[in-house]
């Protein structure tokens, strides 16, 4: 049976991160997202392309949520409560605990300050985070009988996962938003060798490969410091939780270090609720805070204070970092509104920002923003764009694939242009399909029927022991020569032929392959007997094979025999004889090789 995937959201596109996943006749949503560049119903994903005016609990099997930006899990009280789904949602531990603040403060900014109809109320929100299953990091969770999912850690923010799907012999990896290089407070994305039937990676950063994260810091303090010299202030649009607290510990140990006296302000409410969430979720960050967490918590700072809304009028240098990211609402438009005009001003974009959005506009060389109302604003501040997104680049993405070794990969969350550059990489280097569909396209997956089949216990010490003669060598064949048996419930076993002897008394056939070769030799068969000798052990130079003589006219190699006799047709030509058994194929093989090139 294919596997199908059809992107709702994030197809081509970076935001609304929503997928339909058919595999082994079971359909699961991979995350709910929302787009942060739309006000209109182009925010959230189409869900009448599954099933029209009629609840989705039916129609899905389970829904997954990578992690809790919200163009990820933004749509998922709009699709539980008013769309309607009762079946299960999955999500890890930390992202159960913030997604449903995070969709509360989206909420207030819609509907509270923006007046926005059709929108999800606060109680929808808890109604939807009861749907919620929590999972743990590599705990295989039953869905049913068939389905079942297993979550890997992948870096990017607190409570960031990969999730891999399996029903049967079929599965897939999905890695929704990811990083592969750790960073000051949390760990690189990791997987096991898990071979999927795809890999759906995302592909934000699809033709970028980063310089050192050093020099990123080093541009980005030298920036911030020359700005506040000259009396300007910086404003740095940010997410509550992930980039944050990454440039929080940076901008913490440098005025440490410098004994800076300029204020540093954060949004005020989110720093204490982001601390809190640190000290819960201690596991999920990195090996160095979680060493020095008992002696100093990283996240306690002290030269970074509560910001308030009467500060933004305030004179001289200071650092001010607001939500949200990309400049679409809330408190970092607001400050950038007041302060884009004095060019002693700066704003440091450190994220990717969707098109749409005014962070968006603004790295693109925009200098006049139209706001609400038909308020055109001029952008007088310097504008700069530092990438400490916590997205895997095109390395980072080689990489992945390379750990996990997928048949085929799927490109979302990402720009076309971009992407269709990576899919030629991905071919050139590792060989395999990759797709790349857009919104609304489904992509078929053709999978190979496999059958699954356990190997004895007998089978594997014997290996193991032949194995163990030589010093260990990864670039070694490691070989495995059983018998495949069927039980009675249908399932198979790779079974040791000794000991299947023994046990059911039918006698064990070896399986001899014979081949015969005509060779031109017009000296007589002791003539030829020396060439072969000659030609073998040249073949068989550096193992550790015997070429032994065993006859006037037969030579042996293990299991293989050489055996040579005049040509009753022709006296010109010697009739050669290749025999090797069925273990020793390989060897046989070669052995015969050297002989036809006689």
């Amino acid at each position: 049976m294919d596997i199908k995937v059809t992107p709702l959201g994030a197809g081509q596109d970076v935001g609304r991160s929503c997928l339909l996943l058919s595999i082994g006749g079971k359909n699961i949503m991979l995350d709910c997202g929302m787009h942060m560049g739309f006000n209109d119903e182009r925010r959230f994903p189409d869900f009448s392309y599954i099933v029209a005016d009629e609840p989705l609990t039916e129609y899905l099997d389970c829904v997954i949520i990578s992690h809790f930006h919200l163009d990820h899990c933004g749509a998922l009280p709009y699709m539980t409560e008013m769309v309607g789904y009762n079946g299960p949602i999955y999500m890890t531990v930390p992202t159960k605990a913030i997604a449903p603040i995070l969709l509360e403060d989206m909420r207030k900014v819609a509907v509270d300050k923006k007046g926005e109809q059709n929108f999800f109320t606060s109680a929808m929100i808890k109604d939807c985070m009861k749907k919620v299953i929590a999972v743990n990091l590599h705990q295989v969770v039953q869905v049913d009988s068939e389905l079942e999912i297993k979550a890997y850690y992948a870096g990017h923010v607190l409570g960031a996962a990969m999730f891999q799907v399996r029903v049967g012999n079929q599965s897939i990896v999905y890695t929704g938003d990811y990083n592969m290089t750790p960073d000051r407070h949390l760990g690189a994305a990791w997987i096991d060798k898990c071979r999927p039937d795809i890999l759906i990676s995302e592909s934000t950063y699809a033709t970028t490969v980063r310089d050192s994260k050093r020099c990123r810091e080093r541009d980005f303090l030298k920036k911030v410091h020359d700005c506040i010299d000259k009396g300007g202030k910086v404003l740095i649009p940010v997410f509550a939780l992930g980039r944050a607290q990454e440039l929080l510990i940076l901008l913490e140990t440098y005025w440490e270090r410098m004994n800076l006296r300029c204020p540093i302000y954060f949004s005020a409410g989110m720093t204490e609720k982001a601390n809190n969430y640190y000290k819960m979720f201690i596991s999920w960050t990195n090996e160095k805070i979680r060493k020095t967490f008992v002696d100093r918590n990283m996240f306690d700072f002290r030269h970074i204070k509560s910001f308030d809304r009467s500060y933004i009028e305030n004179p001289g240098p200071m650092v001010v970092f607001a939500t949200p990211g990309m400049l679409h609402a809330g408190l970092s438009l607001t400050i950038f509104k007041k302060w884009c005009n004095d060019e002693k001003n700066m704003i440091i974009m450190p994220g990717y920002c969707v098109a749409g959005t005014v962070g968006h506009k603004i790295l693109n060389g925009q200098k006049r923003i139209e706001f609400d109302k038909g308020q055109v604003t001029e952008v007088k501040m310097s504008v700069q764009y530092m990438s400490f997104s916590a997205h895997a680049d095109a390395k980072g993405i080689m990489q992945l694939i390379t750990w996990c070794e997928p048949r085929t990969v799927m490109l979302v969350h990402g720009e076309g242009e971009k992407m269709k550059f990576l899919r030629g990489k991905i071919k050139e280097e590792h060989g395999i399909e990759c797709y790349m569909p857009a919104n609304g396209e489904t992509a078929v997956i053709p999978v190979k029927s496999t059958i699954p089949a356990k190997v004895s216990v007998e089978l594997l010490k014997k290996e193991a022991q032949l194995y163990s003669l030589k010093p260990p060598d990864t670039s070694r064949p490691r070989l495995l020569h059983g018998i495949l048996m069927m039980k009675s419930d249908g399932s198979f076993t790779i079974e040791d032929p000794e000991a299947l002897d023994s046990s059911l008394e039918l006698g064990v056939h070896t399986v001899r392959f014979t081949s015969t070769v005509t060779v031109q030799d017009t000296g007589d068969v002791d003539e030829t007997i020396q060439k072969l000798c000659e030609v073998t052990e040249d073949k068989l130079k550096g193992t550790d094979f015997t070429l032994l003589k065993t006859g006037d006219c037969e030579l042996r190699i293990k299991s293989v025999f050489i055996q040579v006799e005049e040509s009753g047709e022709d006296d010109n030509c010697k009739v050669v004889r290749v025999s090797w058994a069925y273990t020793e194929d390989a060897l046989g093989s070669t052995i015969l090789k050297a002989v036809q090139s006689l």
